[in-house]
């Protein structure tokens, strides 16, 4: 008679000295055939803060549904949300990619602390996606991503309206360009339900940028939240996942070099979100892949922005999904040869799953590689005087820019907002926003509140901005983030002062200063942080430079290629 495989589980339900831990499940609807079955963590970031995630609860329903049908045993954990668009331009943004590590910490106490067989994590808003691929990369165990789905566009006058329009409109009604009840209107329309941000902003980018990496079904996060083929995407995930436990399919199968490289090609192709750099590097960090910044601006090189999405294009998510999805932008990638054909979660390979495409006739969403939107990605990795270790230029216009102008130097995201919201930046300025990095912040802030008054008020085209903070993917403009090493570490952008002339050229991939920085640094003295305590100070002893993916586990992981 043969012996039945062992499994993750059995070091919990197993044996006579396991019978309290099978009495307490029992408790929670276990029956005895459940305890030979796989046990399936179904991990949710359900909450009610924010649309991106307020329908995951609902979702799941089907998701259990599907583990139950493939002969598995469903059991659920919730884990933490901080909303980005709700906090954004607050101190509450600090705590944004701090949450991140929190999400990805407790995935892993839950599935390791509970030996389940498999995982699901059911994911929304920004930082929960790359969470949970670090999860599943970390514990290297059977798993899946999916996706919650974007927002439908709101509308307002006969236009489709984002958060983004939103944020603008701040600007436009600071400079008086709008009222303030046309702010209220734009306000009341652009969120109309359920689901994350509608652009290729950081979730829609990082959604698809799972499906690349193959941590995703492909297909599966395209389809828009509140869509009729929700339910049915989930219900076969469950069932997926089941698989990839029975056959013992771990997460580190699917992450490798090639696959980060396509998910980084998509992500420029997009003209996605430059956070998809900080996350992904913090992703091949918890595989143990050798994948370093400078990956990001070959593929960049190497894909131009071929979708017309907002935030610098027309479109929204759901037009995507009606054009093709995810699987569009690929077959256009991999028609011109730049993908690599990896594994997927779905059993097929990247190039099978292509193989699905049905474009829509006449869709204006995605163009060919060989006569794209803009010739070069959405994103170049810059270095200079300020930014030794390297710094994220999201390419909004032409990429091959040269912008000479005096400093304005703010040592906080509030004081730029303040000022400019004050009339106090001008077209010209290289407007500097330091100590805002992951130590210095802590936490690493989005700028969004900043970049979009800019274009409110109608100036984000004549002025240039660095930080040691990120950008939401809904920032555009000549914006320059994760300059590194940040202030707080003495990085060069710490010794910048006002009037000093900076000169940012795109095409050589520099961001020099007139200035004899060295010599100041003999009287310079770190700024006085403010004091947050708890999780805020533990974050900022153990984050790394951005350029590494501002990530907290430094411990030595086995590389694989």
């Amino acid at each position: 008679m043969s012996q039945k495989k062992s499994k993750r589980s059995d070091a919990i339900v197993k044996g006579p000295a396991h019978a309290p831990a099978r009495a307490m499940l029992r408790a929670t609807g276990f029956e005895t055939p459940d305890f030979d079955a796989p046990i399936i963590g179904v991990v949710n970031t359900w909450t009610t803060v924010t649309p991106c995630n307020m329908h995951l609860d609902a979702l799941a329903a089907p998701v259990r549904d599907g583990i139950r049908a493939a002969g598995a045993r469903p059991v659920d954990f919730n884990t933490i949300v901080v909303s980005d668009g709700v906090t954004m331009g607050a101190e509450g943004m600090r705590a944004s990619l701090i949450s991140r590590e929190v999400i990805a910490d407790s995935i892993e106490l839950v599935v390791r602390g509970h030996s389940l067989d498999g995982a699901i994590i059911l994911v929304g808003c920004d930082k929960t996606i790359p969470a949970a691929a670090m999860a599943l990369a970390r514990m290297n165990v059977p798993g899946l991503i999916f996706y919650g789905g974007s927002i439908m566009p709101g509308h307002r006058d006969g236009q489709d309206l984002s958060i983004q329009d939103v944020f603008e409109a701040v600007g436009a009604e600071a400079s008086g360009t709008m009222s303030e009840e046309e702010l209220g209107e734009i306000e009341r329309h652009a969120c109309p339900g359920a689901g994350a941000c509608g652009g290729q902003f950081t979730a829609n980018t990082m959604a698809m940028a799972m499906s690349m990496l193959g941590l995703s079904p492909m297909g599966a996060n395209d389809i828009p939240a509140i869509h009729k083929d929700k339910n049915n995407a989930a219900h076969a995930c469950g069932q997926r996942i089941v698989q990839l436990a029975k056959d013992d399919v771990c997460a580190r199968q699917f992450i490798n070099a090639q696959s980060l490289t396509n998910a980084a090609l998509a992500a420029s192709a997009s003209g996605g979100s430059t956070n998809a750099i900080l996350h992904l590097l913090a992703i091949a960090h918890e595989a143990g892949v050798d994948f370093d910044i400078e990956a990001f601006h070959n593929a960049a090189q190497n894909a131009p922005v071929i979708a017309d999405l907002k935030p610098s294009g027309q479109y929204l998510a759901n037009d995507l999904f009606l054009a093709g999805g995810t699987r569009l932008l690929a077959s256009r990638l991999r028609d011109a040869g730049l993908l690599g054909d990896t594994p997927t979660v779905s059993g097929n390979s990247l190039f099978k799953e292509l193989d699905g495409l049905d474009e829509t006739p006449g869709q204006k969403i995605i163009f060919d590689v060989a006569t794209p939107l803009k010739p070069s990605g959405g994103y170049r990795i810059l270095y200079g005087d300020i930014a030794p270790e390297g710094a994220v230029l999201k390419v909004s216009g032409g990429a091959d820019q040269v912008f000479e102008g005096p400093a304005k130097v703010y040592e906080s995201e509030e004081d730029c907002f303040n000022s400019l919201q004050s009339g106090g930046i001008a077209s010209g300025d290289v407007v500097i926003i330091r100590n805002e990095g992951p130590k210095g912040g802590p936490g690493m802030r989005e700028m969004l509140a900043v970049t979009a008054a800019l274009v409110g008020q109608g100036i984000i085209d004549d002025v240039a901005l660095i930080t040691d903070g990120r950008f939401s993917g809904a920032s555009k403009g000549f914006v320059i983030g994760h300059c590194a090493p940040e202030a707080a570490k003495g990085g060069p952008i710490a010794l910048i002062r006002n009037g000093d002339m900076i000169r940012i050229d795109s095409a050589a991939r520099r961001i020099d200063i007139d200035a004899d920085l060295e010599a100041r640094r003999a009287t310079w003295t770190p700024p006085t942080r403010k004091y947050f305590g708890g999780v805020f100070e533990k974050y900022a002893q153990l984050v790394s430079s951005a350029a590494k993916g501002a990530v907290t586990t430094h411990f030595h992981t086995e590389k694989t290629k």
